[in-house]
């Protein structure tokens, strides 16, 4: 396996491959892996000959008050997992190397980031598209693997991608989750014992939301008051938001008619945690 920070190695390393007659997979993360990414890489190996890693924990999707600083760094664990894994090559470039000066170039998908975390979080999505298509630049993958429970991160890819008309497919793979239902997160370590415990509200709201849409339930609003009913029993748990949304425009579903995106974001302490399901009408 392969590591590096250098652009022109990555662009050199890839090109042997593809000349080699191999299909490129990349899986964009910030590091601190875990074995939600382990199933991202996995998914990459199933279709891809060559598979390629980037760690790079990105300044410009952060706001001032969040936890870039803090943000869990090991390269070295991050290493051993991806050699475990079967990745080719491990991208790790530092900030210098992605933005070099400046930045004055920015890649913005509008409507989309206007809510759910775009809400909160202005400049987040700004950040994230603009260094996702820096990597697809630098990479040149034919897939590229993004994880279900950031989903409106993978939509909004998904149309940067297809309005942009770059050459690669995104592939969104499901959210692995503890056995006791809590997505997996980087973030996660962030939290105690205590808060770990009411973090698992989010999986139990959005468990009640399922089971209320089995029972027949459409309407948004009753949906989301069970799931605040729910994430109220613990006073730890600070809600941001909790959306019924459609699942390519993200505009909100006052009814649930056919295919939905039921999203919630909660702090709970220092830590800001995300979650949700899609629910499809139209599938048993």
């Amino acid at each position: 396996m392969d590591l590096t920070p250098s652009i022109p190695a990555v662009r050199s390393l890839v090109a042997k491959a593809k000349a080699d007659g191999l299909l490129v997979g990349l899986v964009p993360t910030m590091g601190a892996l875990h074995a939600g990414h382990v199933s991202l890489i996995k998914a990459a190996a199933r279709r891809c000959g060559y598979v390629v890693v980037s760690i790079f924990v990105n300044p410009t999707q952060f706001g001032p008050a969040e936890d870039f600083d803090r943000y869990p760094r090991d390269l070295e664990a991050d290493r051993s997992i991806c050699e475990q894994a079967g990745v080719e090559l491990i991208f790790a470039p530092g900030v210098s190397d992605m933005y070099p000066g400046p930045n004055l170039t920015w890649v913005t998908v509008e409507r989309l980031t206007d809510n759910l975390c775009g809400s909160s979080r202005p400049g987040h999505f700004r950040g994230v598209t603009t260094v996702c298509n820096k990597l697809f630049n630098i990479v040149q993958p034919d897939v590229a693997f993004f994880g279900q429970k950031d989903a409106q991160q993978a939509i909004v890819i998904k149309r940067m991608v297809a309005d942009t008309n770059l050459p690669l497919e995104i592939e969104v793979c499901p959210t692995l989750r503890d056995p006791d239902g809590l997505a997996l997160s980087s973030r996660n370590r962030y939290l105690s014992p205590e808060e770990r415990a009411d973090a698992l509200l989010l999986h139990r709201a959005l468990t009640a939301a399922g089971d209320m849409i089995r029972r027949g339930q459409r309407r948004s609003d009753s949906i989301i008051a069970a799931m605040s009913a729910v994430l109220a029993s613990s006073r730890r748990v600070i809600v941001e938001y909790i959306s019924v949304v459609d699942t390519e425009t993200l505009s909100h579903l006052p009814m649930i008619e056919n295919e939905a995106l039921i999203a919630v974001a909660a702090r709970i302490g220092r830590t800001r945690l995300i979650d949700n399901i899609i629910v499809d009408l139209n599938r048993p």
